[in-house]
């Protein structure tokens, strides 16, 4: 990559449950550390002790305010620069988890995740091409629930709790209002092939344009 030229950088956004995990895991499949990074907001949630907590005494999760968004932000300008980011895992308070060192290399294109890449302005400033992935209702809460019981072990009752009252309304106030700022939105009903097939060829073209 010519050390002059800006790397591309894509914004993935949408409400839990709508597939950006997925989305994500099947472009990294496809592409090298050298030709894409990915870069997730998951990994900067402020520590339990410092969210806060609902009337209910139940900890808020699901707030901008929840994400150290300056370190996201500083770690985003490091790439920028070409350089290296190290930061380990956050593993969602599960104690079974043990959390790995993660690496993000300075790529040509560089993918930037989260619920909230939209709405911080730092952020989405820094965005060339918006991406919102959205799902129906009922099958977001369906895959919420299987991942959080399976991979945060959570409990049912938790997680219907924290979506109906922290997930949902974040989705509306801070997530859904930024879907007409998206350049591509993405349907996860059924499958997003077409969108996934999109997304390679726009990253092909820029890594083809970084080599040449």
């Amino acid at each position: 990559m010519e050390k002059n030229r800006k790397p591309f950088i894509i914004g993935i956004t949408g409400g839990s449950g709508a597939g950006k995990t997925t989305l994500v895991r099947m472009l990294r499949a496809y592409f090298s550390d050298e030709e894409l990074c990915v870069i997730s907001q998951d990994d900067y949630y402020l520590p339990r002790e410092a969210q806060k907590s609902d009337n209910q005494g139940v900890k808020n999760f699901d707030r901008p305010k929840s994400i150290d968004q300056k370190a996201f932000i500083k770690d985003i300008k490091k790439l920028l620069k070409g350089e290296t980011v190290e930061r380990l895992e956050y593993t969602f308070n599960n104690k079974d988890a043990k959390p790995k060192k993660l690496i993000f290399k300075p790529a040509p294109v560089i993918i930037v995740e989260g619920l909230f890449v939209f709405h911080v302005k730092k952020i989405r400033n820094q965005l060339d091409l918006k991406v919102f992935m959205q799902a129906k209702e009922n099958l977001k809460v369906i895959r919420r629930i299987t991942r959080d019981q399976t991979e945060r072990n959570y409990p049912l009752d938790d997680v219907l709790y924290r979506y109906q009252n922290h997930v949902l309304p974040t989705y509306e106030k801070y997530i859904l209002p930024y879907i007409h700022d998206a350049d591509i939105v993405i349907n996860n009903n059924h499958n997003m092939t077409m969108g996934v097939e999109t997304l390679k060829s726009v990253i092909r073209d820029k890594v083809r344009l970084a080599k040449s």
